[in-house]
């Protein structure tokens, strides 16, 4: 029998599918974390079987890569990635003592969490997500895609009803105002035109194929034979499916469960508040970005339940897996005391761990802030390259602590810190930037690092996913926001970027893309002196 079947629910796991990998918060998170590599290499065995390519090389190559630059590669990649990191996840709380009483998985994160209950090995998971992707391929599923639309799913059929086509479906039903709809490409051309004549927002999502959809039934099939084939376990954990609407059993037969995924739809909305009346009041989203948690806190509002990101990273650019894990510790979810196993690991492997945490705990609050001053350092220097081997280190700034350097990948984004900022006594102190908020220094920042922060904060301000957040997407043309919340976006840049008040004659018109607004911010921060030297 799974474990807890005995008990009331009282926390969740749940496992993001489509759009659920942030590649910048996975790499903060394998900093610290070595459970994260070590998830991703032993998958990296697996997909040199299957496509000569390792799947941890893509992710943590030179250049980091985002969920948009996985799909462009080649398909299973972004799917492989999107699990992988709901694992490592998983891993990372399993060993902080996080005990769910249940799992429940969005989509393609409905696998991840059946991998994560112990019914198939990790590298069996890569073959059914692989073979997932392969087998749509042959079926001609690439002609399709999927949106969301801001409408409930009631008010959604009612519009795919009038257009009468046996192939468009609702895929997923997120909340009582995001339904997301899957079909061919021509179809939703149509949907999307209707949609804006009656007021309903759409968004595309970032997916490969058009999940969820009657146009998928003729690969079923396939992908169940295939599935058939590999070797399934009991589950160890109760597992709810919010595609059955049910827990699976423990020795349930998981082939054709799964290949029924292709054709029937997602209702996470009714999932989550079917778990919450079970007395679920926690919930951890197991996996990159923040989406579900989102969904979550929306639609429990009013409640006592907690809804926590782990793979996401927050207003000020830090890891959302440490709060979460400090929080669970003090509600008693986690193991008690600071959970420093993976620091340990990563630092002093050869150390016993009891000699390690006293070390901590005498000396813990002195290394955080000698490592957050150097980086500090480090990231104002612009000194981001390693120093070749056997070559003399570069000569560092006078009264700054040396540092080691880093990778490129490893590297902090530059202009993190409020500590970098000095302003001169001739220049205006810049507005102070809103709480979770950093202000950046004046070192000259990369032009996509700045549209990645823009997209982040313009996501979540909206609690749109940021997907997209496209280059040249009209911010009140397609995506709806009007000129007053736009205003007032503008005005949270302005003080992310410690750029100076906006003069009386600003007008808004050109600055209605975030290709614009990134450009703008450039453009004022090189504008700006650069500090000058003390003493």
């Amino acid at each position: 029998m799974p474990e807890n079947t005995s008990t009331t629910p009282r926390t969740a796991f749940v496992l993001p599918g489509q759009g659920g990998f942030d590649g910048a918060a996975l790499r903060r998170a394998a900093d610290t974390h070595p459970q994260v590599r070590r998830v991703f290499e032993r998958l990296d065995a697996t997909t040199e079987e299957l496509f000569s390519q390792r799947i941890s090389e893509a992710v943590f190559g030179p250049e980091q890569a985002d969920l948009r630059d996985l799909l462009a590669k080649d398909s299973w990649m972004s799917q492989v990635a999107i699990y992988g990191a709901g694992l490592a996840a998983h891993e990372i709380l399993a060993d902080h003592g996080v005990r769910p009483d249940v799992l429940a998985g969005h989509s393609l994160g409905e696998i991840t969490a059946l991998v994560a209950a112990g019914a198939f090995s990790p590298e069996d998971g890569v073959r059914i997500v692989a073979q997932r992707v392969a087998v749509i391929e042959r079926h001609d599923g690439i002609d399709g895609r999927m949106v969301a639309l801001s409408a409930g799913a009631d008010r959604v059929r009612m519009l795919l009803g009038l257009l009468d086509e046996p192939m468009l479906a609702v895929a997923t039903e997120n909340h009582d105002e995001q339904t997301v709809v899957s079909g061919p490409d021509a179809v939703l051309d149509q949907v999307t035109a209707v949609a804006a004549q009656l007021g309903i927002g759409a968004i595309e999502i970032d997916a490969p194929f058009p999940f969820h959809t009657p146009a998928l039934a003729p690969a079923a099939p396939e992908f169940e034979a295939y599935v058939r084939t590999l070797e399934q376990h009991p589950l160890r954990r109760r597992v709810y499916s919010p595609i059955l609407q049910r827990y699976y059993e423990p020795d349930e037969p998981l082939a054709g469960r799964l290949a029924d995924h292709f054709v029937q739809p997602v209702r996470f909305a009714a999932a989550v508040r079917r778990l919450h009346g079970e007395g679920v009041s926690t919930f951890v989203e197991a996996g990159g970005r923040p989406t579900l948690s989102k969904l979550v806190t929306r639609l429990t509002r009013g409640s006592d339940v907690r809804s926590l990101p782990t793979l996401a990273l927050d207003d000020g650019g830090r890891p959302a897996l440490d709060t979460t894990l400090r929080e669970l510790r003090e509600a008693g979810l986690a193991d008690a005391g600071p959970a420093r196993t993976g620091l340990a690991e990563l630092l002093a492997p050869s150390v016993p761990f009891d000699l390690f945490e006293a070390y901590w705990e005498a000396h813990g609050p002195e290394v955080r802030e000698r490592i957050r001053t150097d980086l500090d350092a480090f990231a104002a220097s612009g000194k981001r390259q390693r120093t070749p081997e056997g070559a003399p280190a570069q000569e560092r700034e006078p009264e700054r602590a040396p540092v080691q350097e880093r990778a490129p990948e490893q590297a902090p984004a530059q202009g993190r810190k409020p500590e970098q900022q000095q302003a001169s006594a001739a220049e205006p102190a810049p507005q102070e930037a809103p709480a979770g908020l950093d202000a950046p220094a004046n070192a000259a920042l990369d032009r996509d690092e700045v549209f990645a922060e823009l997209r982040t904060l313009y996501a979540q301000a909206l609690e749109y996913p940021e997907e997209v957040f496209e280059a040249g997407v009209q911010l009140e043309a397609e995506l709806g926001v009007d000129s007053v919340k736009q205003v007032e976006l503008l005005s949270r840049v302005s003080q992310r970027y410690g750029l100076p008040p906006r003069e009386a004659d600003f007008r808004l018109d050109p600055y209605n893309t975030l290709d614009a607004i990134a450009d703008f911010v450039i453009a004022e921060l090189d504008r700006r002196p650069e500090p000058q030297p003390v003493g």
